[in-house]
């Protein structure tokens, strides 16, 4: 795993969000979809959240503050492929579900440009850190700190696709 290419494939996957958070009108951003499930903005607020405490973590991997501790084989297998197994929903951690909360359109790029600006403060630790220093992630176990900037890339690409398919929802339902 190249963590500069990582690197600018998180600026493009961000992009993209930016891209469609720019598409969605204020009142649609914040309805549930008729899928059901997360709105836009709780999709945002969760993705984005999410990938601050993935950097928090990475940090300290990088910073040497984690545990050797082993990354499960199956683990190993989502970051070599690129994207968490097929299943029809993952269920998010309940620490992480009760952060989720509805943002507006406006909080929701403060959140990008947040992530952005760590990413790119966080990042020059990367190539010169431990592979043994890890930190836990809630579901996948122990990761270092080039496995969280690639869990963080392929965290954000899978919800993404959620966004797709929330949109397909609404333009069915009309």
């Amino acid at each position: 795993m190249n963590p500069s290419k990582v690197k600018t494939s998180l600026h493009q996957i961000v992009d993209a969000y930016k891209a469609k958070l720019s598409s969605y009108s204020d009142n649609i951003f914040q309805d549930i979809p008729p899928i059901n499930g997360w709105s836009y903005s709780e999709v945002y607020s969760h993705i984005f959240d999410s990938s601050l405490l993935s950097l928090m973590a990475l940090e300290n991997s990088a910073r040497d503050k984690g545990e050797n501790q082993p990354t499960h084989f199956a683990v190993k297998l989502i970051l070599f492929f690129g994207s968490l197994p097929p299943a029809k929903k993952y269920k998010v951690p309940k620490r992480l579900a009760e952060r989720v909360k509805k943002i507006s359109k406006t909080e929701a790029m403060d959140f990008i440009l947040e992530f952005e600006e760590a990413l790119d403060q966080v990042y020059p630790l990367v190539p010169g850190a431990k592979t043994n220093s890890k930190t836990k992630h809630p579901r996948l176990g122990y990761l270092n700190a080039k496995q969280w900037l690639r869990f963080t890339e392929i965290h954000l690409k899978h919800h993404l696709k959620q966004l797709v398919r929330i949109e397909k929802s609404f333009q069915q339902s009309v």
